[in-house]
């Protein structure tokens, strides 16, 4: 394997443009987030139908994982990859393809989310031609690194290349695994699994995306950046690479903690819990091993602002990682899940670990690209102290919130009756660490406009000639096994023994890194070993989730009504699985059974309780309750953050789908037959009408029989009421009935 020495040119162009589109979508995804941070203690600020908290949530979560910081590992990959192999990227052609794809991507995505188009499963929102374009996308850009790694004039592939390959070949093994659904319509689907099986495959997917595409490449990115920025050599070779293999074979195992004292079998929760233990280890391994790269450059540091935010960046891993496996433990999830904590767990890993380190990288390499010094060393400075803080105020503000939830919901009275029966006591008791978290999310959002500000200024500043592609002598790339200057055995014995000898002397994992096809294969199996041990007994094995035959499917209207609850996004603020914790059964209902679930695409078992548990409402208050609640919260809740849906009286039900829709949730294991299909308009006007008819009986607005409060109103009342089960004393949503009256009527109608 030879290569002439030659003058290779660089394609910076494209890294430039990934690098603006980083920037700006930073801008829109924590924009968003702001907004909606507002929304939970201003809730006047939701305008229903598209711009609700249920809708927005998502933008931002897909707006700042997948533009942000996916555009800045394209960059930063881009960038580095050449540089690393002394050679250009593999097609012009497929990078530009790559790049407006994804741009193209995004703007897609946002707009189906503000319309309502989603499937409803956390980082997975997107309808499934957006699925079926991200894996396209993906394979161009695998296409074109192992590209460039097949035509690289360097034979030894450095630490941060291996981490990219990783990367790389477990999105698509994640991506392709959970998104696998029955189409309807032009944009809706529903999974091929249901409830528990959904559940597993989900947070598989969800955990390992917060692994493999907001921990590994940036680690890679890392590996690279840090040094260059320290101008020190990576610490040490051996903890890397115990670090890679280690990460790369434990962190696809630890997806079902997310899951513990659920409907999941005890033993699925119970080994993602060890191995996300284990996940400790060497998660601290890259920590130290980045953190030691800067001995030496202390005072570097202590002059160098671009530096402290890479630098604080690696702590933030470090102190992630580290919260991430005590809250795995099941007495700590007991406090942690369902709570505010976890959301500032999640957004202490992406801001202070992601945004940092993306910050720091484009400190450092904007310059380059452009060919001029920062415009401002002062503005990075006063950045890095504005975004510090901001962090430190989002973060705290969630742990109180999330520890004053834990207290108050499992309050108990001396004579066993619960403290605070109606949820909305705990909302209220939140709102002023809401506001705390809004003003740190402000904070962050300045350093954000401030560093706008100083890029904005430095490529003012680049000289006429920045587009000239920067050139690079590159050196001859000889025998694989070869020292330079030996010549390899012509016998074949002879080479073979060479080659082990060469094992030997430098190291058998020099000898596996130069291999590209061995190195993407021992990857590829490091992370299916943990995947499949998780996934086939769950579904080989019958057992695991205990049918009940009482549970029936849902009736059309039914199913128009869930539709409803994914596209208004209800799942983002209520989870729909009771626990078996006592205050939880006191306060909700029996605990939630396996079995209940087995018709649900996807599953709604929730990760975040902003309102309360949803499983065992069915038939908890009258319908009248219900159009009130939807139509203006406070009326039924005072107090109540919860968005307003006027609309849903106004908006005509659209049952024109219905066939379609029973017929694709037939494919994935639901049993409605072809006369049950068949009638399904009919048995929606009959159940409408009869809804409808309740409403007019408590003394409610009338001609609601075709609007789609009420297909809403029919799932909502379905929840939790295929089982008997004791109801709890107290409900969670009001402290008594509400009361029926000709004034209650609303709407309009």
């Amino acid at each position: 394997m030879t290569r002439t020495d030659a003058t290779v040119r660089y394609d910076d162009q494209s890294v430039r443009l990934f690098t603006l589109a980083a920037v700006v979508w930073a801008v829109v995804g924590m924009l968003v987030g702001v907004l909606v941070a507002a929304m939970l203690f201003l809730p006047g600020l939701n305008v229903a139908p598209y711009l609700t908290f249920g809708r927005l949530r998502p933008l931002h979560t897909n707006a700042v994982i997948f533009a942000f910081v996916g555009n800045m590992i394209f960059a930063g990959v881009y960038y580095s990859t050449q540089r690393l192999l002394k050679t250009r990227l593999f097609n012009d052609t497929l990078t530009r393809l790559h790049f407006w794809g994804w741009q193209l991507l995004i703007v897609l995505a946002a707009l189906c989310l503000v319309f309502g188009y989603t499937q409803g499963k956390e980082y997975a929102e997107l309808p499934w031609p957006l699925d079926i374009l991200i894996a396209v996308l993906w394979v161009t850009f695998a296409v074109n690194f192992f590209g460039t790694l097949a035509i690289r004039r360097e034979r030894h592939l450095y630490v941060a290349i291996w981490f990219y390959i990783a990367t790389i070949v477990a999105v698509a093994i994640l991506h392709i695994g959970n998104s696998m659904a029955v189409p309807y319509s032009l944009l809706g689907s529903y999974s091929a699994y249901a409830g528990v099986k959904d559940a597993l495959m989900q947070w598989w997917y969800g955990h390992n995306a917060v692994a493999f595409f907001l921990t590994t490449p940036y680690l890679g990115l890392m590996y690279y950046y840090l040094p260059k920025a320290a101008n020190r050599p990576v610490f040490s070779y051996r903890l890397s690479i115990m670090h890679f293999w280690s990460l790369v074979f434990v962190y696809i195992w630890a997806g079902p903690h997310h899951l513990h004292y659920t409907a999941l079998p005890e033993w699925a929760s119970t080994l993602g819990m060890l191995f996300s233990l284990v996940l400790w280890m060497p998660s601290w391994g890259g920590m130290v091993n980045g953190l030691f790269t800067l001995r030496g450059a202390w005072e570097k540091l202590r002059d160098d602002p671009i530096l402290k935010f890479l630098v604080v960046a690696v702590t933030y891993y470090g102190m992630s990682t580290f919260e991430g496996p005590m809250m795995s433990i099941k007495s700590v999830n007991a406090v942690s899940h369902f709570t505010d904590w976890t959301i500032g767990h999640v957004h202490a890993g992406t801001l202070g670990w992601n945004a940092f380190l993306s910050f720091g990288i484009l400190y450092w390499m904007v310059p380059r690209l452009w060919k001029t010094p920062i415009y401002s060393l002062k503005a990075v400075s006063a950045h890095f102290w504005i975004g510090s803080i901001g962090i430190i105020l989002y973060q705290v503000s969630m742990w109180v919130a999330g520890i004053t939830q834990w207290a108050m919901w499992r309050a108990f009275e001396p004579d066993g009756r619960l403290v605070y029966p109606d949820f909305i006591e705990t909302v209220v008791r939140l709102l002023p660490m809401y506001w705390l978290r809004f003003t740190g999310g402000v904070l962050f959002f300045c350093g954000l406009l401030l560093m706008v500000y100083n890029l904005y200024k430095t490529i003012r500043m680049a000289p006429a000639d920045y587009r000239e592609e920067p050139e690079v002598q590159a050196p001859r790339l000889q025998c694989e096994t070869a020292a330079p200057g030996a010549t390899t055995p012509a016998n074949t014995w002879d080479y073979a023994l060479y080659q082990f000898q060469h094992a030997v002397r430098h190291g058998i994992h020099r000898v596996i890194e130069r291999r590209l096809v061995l190195m993407t294969v021992l990857v590829a199996l490091s992370l299916s070993v943990g995947s499949l041990i998780e996934a086939v007994p769950m579904f080989m094995v019958d057992d695991n989730v205990k049918t009940i035959a009482s549970v029936k499917p849902y009736t059309p209207l039914e199913v128009l009504g869930r539709d409803i609850y994914l596209r208004e996004g209800c799942y983002v603020c209520h989870s729909q699985m009771v626990r078996p914790f006592r205050h939880e059964t006191e306060r909700y209902g029996e605990y939630s059974k396996g079995g209940e679930f087995v018709y649900d695409h996807p599953f709604q078992w929730g990760s975040k309780r902003t309102g309360p548990d949803l499983h065992r409402v069915g038939g908890k208050y009258p319908h009248l309750w219900h159009v009130r609640h939807m139509a203006d919260p406070p009326s039924t809740t005072p107090g109540s953050i919860m968005p307003a849906f006027p609309t849903l009286q106004r908006t005509p039900l659209d049952a024109s789908l219905i066939e379609s829709k029973m017929r694709a949730l037939r494919a994935v294991g639901t049993p409605y037959t072809d006369g049950e299909i068949q009638t399904a308009p009919e048995r929606i006007r009959a159940q409408a009408e009869a809804i409808a008819a309740e409403v007019v009986a408590q003394q409610g607005p009338a001609g609601l029989a075709d609007k789609e409060v009420i297909a809403l109103i029919a799932y909502l009342q379905r929840l939790g009421t295929d089982i008997k089960w004791r109801p709890p004393q107290a409900g969670p949503l009001t402290t008594g009935p509400v009361p029926v009256a000709p004034s209650a009527a609303v709407g309009g109608n």
